[in-house]
């Protein structure tokens, strides 16, 4: 590779903080508003122009469609969002809009309605941009959007800040704690973190999620009845998901595929999760591409460009081959890749299949997570009030001072990934890392010797369940 040497320069500090969350997806906004709670300086850098990552960028807003009656939940700052959001007229209730009774039927049956009330209700993707917006200004967080970290203020092996590069140039922010939210252990690689990824034809997909309008929604409830997918679609389960209602959706393309519209080559498979009176569909999870690295730009680059491609063959499918799209169109393509998997950390500690699957218990618990496994072929539910504890030791990553890593990039087996890169998971594990920050912070150690009784007595009244 040719390459050219870049001349020194002397770099303006930004600003100055105790603790600095780098990425404000799920993990990121838990982890600062955790921080910020606990009364100490917090700065939350985003490259984008919202907050929200995966949830307002990929237009997920199925956050919780995990629970069911019987799932025993994680609390914290995750189900406040909804909470929030709820009150705000943020979420889409997925239940009270189904006017066919055998709909009804069938969703109280799964579980996913009690008493009269969903278990969940969806994020409205769009309006969750100002709902993230109101938390952090309410905690009074230091918001920095359009901002990338491109590198790492370290001295000795202990994270001092980061670098950044904005339409401000390049800028340090310099903090007492830091907190890699990035989702692909960004700020953990330049700060020499071990860590681990697979080849890029083992990682798990990228998609390209889009949204519909002018669907008539009774048509396909209907269509969706009489061709009820199940959760054994999927793949793996442990018995007890297999014939559990999903909203897989293959037919319209494979026939697409089979007359010649959609490529041989290319299979799409779609999950939907809500619908709205005006006839949308807000997010269809069915562009699925696979040998993608996350961390490479020339990946990016052409997953982004093919996934829109294949949406709008998807739109075409839907249109011609699923009763009551007749007259829809495309009403959203998301701003930037669904991303799954790239770099994890080498942790302190490093969660294994054996633990996602058997209830672990851990004595550094700063959470609990439902038995929710989903990727690889497997999917497992949390519909018997099955769940494992998440362990402070997998967001310390080693060999790197008072920098504490959270989401999807927590340190981990192959199979316990599809649960920690969960939304819900990534809540825990990112509001364990605001707090943690904020205790070290105030006892004056390193985030390694934190007092983890502390921790969880925090995360306690917080709301998080850590046992």
């Amino acid at each position: 590779m040719k390459k050219i040497e870049e001349p020194s320069k002397i770099i303006p500090v930004m600003t100055e903080t105790d603790v600095l969350v780098v990425g404000g997806g799920p993990a990121g906004l838990c982890a600062a508003l955790a921080a910020a709670r606990e009364g100490v300086d917090t700065v939350l850098v985003e490259r984008y122009g919202c907050f929200g990552g995966v949830i307002t960028q990929a237009i997920i807003g199925t956050i919780a469609w995990y629970r069911y009656a019987k799932t025993v939940d994680a609390g914290g700052i995750g189900v406040e969002f909804e909470r929030r959001a709820k009150e705000m007229g943020a979420t889409i209730n997925i239940i009270g809009n189904i006017k066919n009774p055998e709909m009804v039927e069938v969703l109280e049956q799964e579980g996913l309605m009690v008493n009269g009330e969903p278990t969940y209700e969806v994020l409205e993707t769009e309006i969750f941009k100002y709902v993230a917006d109101v938390l952090i200004q309410e905690a009074r967080i230091t918001p920095i959007l359009h901002c990338s970290a491109v590198d790492v203020v370290i001295d000795n092996n202990t994270i001092k800040g980061v670098i950044t590069e904005s339409k401000s140039g390049r800028q340090a922010i310099l903090a007492k704690r830091v907190i890699d939210a990035t989702g692909d252990a960004d700020i953990a690689y330049l700060a020499g973190a071990p860590f681990r990824k697979s080849p890029k034809n083992e990682l798990m997909e990228v998609t390209v999620n889009f949204g519909c309008s002018g669907i008539n929604i009774g048509k396909f409830l209907m269509y969706i009845y009489l061709n009820r997918g199940s959760i054994g679609d999927w793949g793996e389960t442990s018995g007890k998901e297999e014939d559990t209602f999903s909203t897989y959706l293959v037919e319209p393309f494979n026939r697409a595929r089979e007359a010649g519209e959609i490529p041989e080559d290319v299979t799409i498979e779609s999950y939907w999760t809500n619908y709205t009176d005006a006839g949308e569909i807000t997010s269809f999870n069915g562009i699925h591409m696979t040998d993608i690295d996350c961390t490479d730009v020339w990946d990016l680059t052409k997953a982004e460009i093919e996934g829109r491609k294949r949406v709008m063959w998807a739109v075409e499918a839907l249109k011609k081959y699923t009763p009551g799209f007749k007259k829809a169109r495309l009403r959203t393509i998301g701003s930037s890749l669904g991303t799954r998997e790239s770099r994890k950390i080498i942790g302190e500690y490093n969660i294994t299949e054996h633990d996602v699957r058997n209830e672990a218990r851990f004595e550094d618990s700063i959470g609990i997570c439902p038995e929710f496994i989903d990727g690889y072929g497997i999917a497992i539910l949390p519909t018997t009030g099955r769940y494992f504890q998440v362990p402070f030791g997998i967001i310390l990553p080693q060999k790197v001072e008072n920098l504490l890593v959270a989401g999807r990039c927590v340190a981990g087996d192959r199979i316990s990934h599809a649960a920690t890169r969960q939304m819900a998971c990534c809540t825990v594990t990112g509001q364990g890392a605001g707090v943690a920050a904020a205790v070290s912070l105030k006892d004056n150690v390193i985030c390694r010797q934190v007092d983890i009784s502390k921790v969880q007595k925090i995360l306690k009244e917080q709301g998080v369940r850590i046992e």
